[in-house]
């Protein structure tokens, strides 16, 4: 029995490129004998792979101090200086964007929100514009946009199919649209996804392979990875726990139906309560602020907001048995006692034992580091096309 690769030599320089990218992601700057010696290759390997990716802006090569001979020492590391990508994120009321160099540290790039708009047409153009102002900035390279957004979006198609909460994207191709216009790579993750991913990379997940995202902010979603990987479904539309039906002739839904679970244990669901009992609209981010300063307590809005969102995080432990489930979400910023709380009665509703196997944290991951995160990881396994992803045959 005999094997062999369709285009060996480019698949296998690909390969070491990506390679020589997942460990300067994974170990920071490195020389390039460092580099051979954690991925265990040679040196003239991992030289090759290396032209490679500064010719096409990935890398940098920089000094460091000088050695003990007097010589400064050259060493690799994403693209910071030179290159960026950008991440969008659609949300509801506000959309925002981040641009990062290739190491992904969002809080060192630039940063601009604008207030979503009322047509789609009108959110390209406001993306267009921003994305296209922070590409004047002089010598550093636009590589890609990654795109956390809202609702249900198949992944197949790429194609936004419905979206409770920015409705404006429904049946829309986001990524496909801003490519035309911009000239640059796009790749859209679903906001649960997105946030599993910013997790991963930047939060408390490095590392583990088998955990949940519950995100209880403008709706709620779900994100799941088992075995390293994220729960899709058949079309990508996996995680919409928000849209149980909770509540018989409840307040109407972003999705046409009443009563679903975002519309009683989400952030919003919290902040349209407060609302309702001071008179005025505010904001999940005002009232945070003023139960802190001591101006408000929303202790009565919280119970009622709590048992349902408890639910949510049941239905997750009991269906998945994840490591650890995160939870995000601004309402937990009010008070430290409601995460306790909410725990406490998650473990009176959950089963026993895979309540026990399951560690219940804070995320720490953005939805902007989930964008940022998208584009990268799709920049790093590009190295190796799909085309050649597949390419082994068996004889």
């Amino acid at each position: 029995m005999k094997s062999f690769v369709s285009s060996q030599p480019q698949l296998l320089s690909q390969m070491n490129e990506r390679m020589v990218l997942r460990v300067l992601q994974a170990n920071g700057p490195r020389s390039r004998a460092e580099v051979a010696r954690l991925a265990g290759v040679t040196a003239p390997t991992v030289s090759k792979a290396v032209s490679s990716l500064l010719r096409s802006g990935m890398l940098e090569e920089f000094d460091t101090s000088e050695t003990m001979r007097g010589r400064p020492a050259k060493r690799l590391r994403l693209a910071e200086v030179t290159a960026q990508v950008v991440g969008v994120v659609i949300d509801s009321p506000t959309c925002r964007i981040v641009t990062t160099g290739l190491d992904g540290r969002v809080g060192s790039g630039t940063h601009a929100e604008f207030k979503t708009p009322r047509t789609y047409g009108q959110l390209v153009d406001d993306i267009v514009e921003q994305v296209s102002s922070l590409q004047l900035v002089g010598g550093v390279n636009t590589l890609g946009i990654g795109i956390s957004l809202p609702g249900l979006f198949d992944s197949r198609e790429g194609r936004s199919i419905l979206s409770p909460n920015v409705p404006i994207t429904n049946d829309s191709c986001l990524g496909r649209d801003l490519s035309e216009r911009l000239g640059l790579e796009c790749v859209v993750l679903q906001e649960s996804d997105a946030l599993c991913l910013a997790e991963r990379h930047y939060g408390l997940a490095r590392g583990v392979d088998d955990f949940a995202m519950l995100d209880a902010s403008t709706g709620i979603g779900l994100g799941v990875l088992i075995g390293g990987r994220l729960l899709k479904g058949k079309s990508g539309l996996a995680g919409e726990i928000g849209h149980l039906p909770m509540v018989e002739d409840g307040l109407e839904c972003g999705c046409g139906r009443r009563g679903c679970l975002e519309t009683i244990a989400s952030d919003r669901a919290l902040a349209r309560l407060v609302s309702q009992r001071v008179g005025r609209e505010m904001s999940i981010e005002q009232i945070v602020e003023q139960v802190r300063t001591g101006r408000l307590d929303v202790t009565a809005e919280w119970e009622a907001v709590e048992r349902p969102l408890a639910f949510a995080l049941v239905t997750t432990i009991n269906l998945f048995n994840p490591q650890t489930l995160f939870v995000h979400s601004r309402m937990l910023d009010i008070d430290g006692a409601f995460f306790e709380r909410l725990i406490q009665r998650t473990a009176s509703m959950a089963l026993a034992p895979s309540f026990a196997d399951c560690r219940i944290e804070r995320a720490r991951g953005s939805k902007r580091e989930g964008a940022v995160a998208g584009i990268i990881e799709h920049l790093t396994d590009a190295r190796v096309s799909e085309s050649h992803a597949h390419s082994v045959n068996v004889l």
